[in-house]
């Protein structure tokens, strides 16, 4: 498999494995905070979102011979970009929430699909990048990253349903995940069925 495939592959089991932990959560259940720390599942994916958004910013930069100073800057320093996505993220409706965590997702892999396969593994190829490679810094900003939380999200809905109880006659209640689409660079389209670089000791113990 090509450096490509086998990110894209990364990506959209990373992807798929968080919604598998979403579907049964009610929406009262993703805007509760608790998932890690403070942060509800809602805040959680605006900041996944982010993540997104900021890679393709990169990818931009790159294109036009510029360093993504922005998305460097933020895998510098995880907390402080986690931080304040948080709160740009708070009072934002949950439907739009969801539909950016997709859009942002398709868009990266829409960008990814224009790279070759030198421009994602050889670490001299963007002299910015101060000799790491495009994809293990797309992997740390991404799958990696979302990776970490999975577990925390994990363990936040199993002992929602344990303590709330669910209620699958009430659908109104709940965003339906089972609709959101795994997107692929190549336009074809996986239907599913159904942690930032650092995390701070007191929100682990919290979570």
């Amino acid at each position: 498999m090509s450096a490509l495939e086998d990110l894209l592959d990364a990506l959209d089991a990373a992807r798929e494995r968080t919604l598998i932990a979403l579907e049964m959560l009610s929406d009262e259940a993703l805007v509760a905070p608790g998932v890690v720390g403070r942060w509800s599942v809602a805040d959680l994916l605006s900041v996944l979102t982010a993540w997104d958004a900021e890679v393709v910013t990169g990818l931009l930069r790159l294109q036009q011979g510029k360093p993504p100073e922005k998305l460097l800057a933020a895998l510098a320093d995880p907390n402080r970009y986690n931080a304040a996505r948080y709160e740009d993220a708070q009072g934002r409706d949950l439907d739009v929430i969801f539909e950016d965590f997709q859009g942002a997702r398709m868009h990266l892999e829409e960008w990814l699909g224009e790279l070759s396969e030198r421009a994602l593994t050889d670490p001299r190829h963007y002299k910015s990048l101060g000799g790491t490679s495009l994809g293990k810094l797309i992997a740390r900003a991404t799958y990696e990253h979302e990776a970490r939380y999975l577990p925390f999200l994990s363990i936040y809905a199993t002992r929602w349903e344990a303590e709330q109880g669910f209620d699958d006659s009430d659908d109104d209640a709940m965003i339906d995940v089972s609709g959101i689409e795994i997107i692929h660079a190549d336009g074809l389209l996986s239907s599913n069925g159904d942690g930032p670089e650092e995390l701070h000791d007191d929100e682990i113990d919290d979570a």
